[in-house]
């Protein structure tokens, strides 16, 4: 479904746009890919908005078929937000340990308890973390909206997938000039 309309309190959710994880072969540009998701995190702070910067420090305990591909320790500075995004004392973050940033956080308690009822997702990487935190968002009864432009994976194939056959499922996509216009068609504040 194309971006029919924003909630009047939609958060921002960032996924993982970290120092250990932007200097990846990614299949985008990661310098467009911030920029675009910091120009969203500008606009949602001028009008009030929540934005929610997610990190990732770890992984989800259990087996599975595939070792990770990232081994603890990481380095000092591995899970620190990239400073483009201009983190601010009112912004929400969160740490996670699993793919997505609503498992094993409570990150769903901190945005109902801001009347929260969408959110706008981007971050990296595609297949990964941007669509669990999506699907738990969806999952909780929140609307959601994916930013395509402002985000990307390693995989091709998982990107593409993901923005074909997952996101029109869980919500409506658009590109982070398009949710900007609809932020500025609002009434400013005052």
């Amino acid at each position: 479904m194309a971006l029919t309309q924003l909630d009047l309190n939609t958060a921002l959710i960032v996924v993982d746009l970290q120092k250990g994880i932007v200097g990846a072969s990614l299949l985008h540009p990661i310098g467009e890919v911030i920029a675009r998701a910091s120009a969203l995190a500008e606009r949602f702070r001028a009008l009030r908005l929540p934005v929610v910067l997610v990190n990732v420090a770890g992984t989800a305990p259990g087996r599975t078929e595939r070792p990770p591909r990232l081994t603890a320790p990481f380095p000092a500075d591995w899970a620190d937000l990239i400073p483009e995004l201009n983190r601010q004392p009112h912004d929400v973050v969160v740490t996670k340990r699993t793919w997505g940033a609503f498992a094993s956080t409570d990150l769903e308690t901190r945005l109902k308890a801001r009347d929260v009822t969408q959110v706008v997702v981007a971050g990296v990487a595609t297949g990964t973390g941007v669509e669990s935190t999506a699907r738990q968002a969806y999952e909780q009864g929140f609307n959601v909206t994916l930013a395509v432009d402002a985000m990307t994976d390693t995989r091709p194939e998982a990107h593409q997938y993901s923005l074909t056959h997952v996101f029109p499922r869980l919500g409506e996509t658009g590109t982070s000039a398009d949710i900007i216009r609809l932020l500025d068609a609002r009434t400013p504040l005052t």
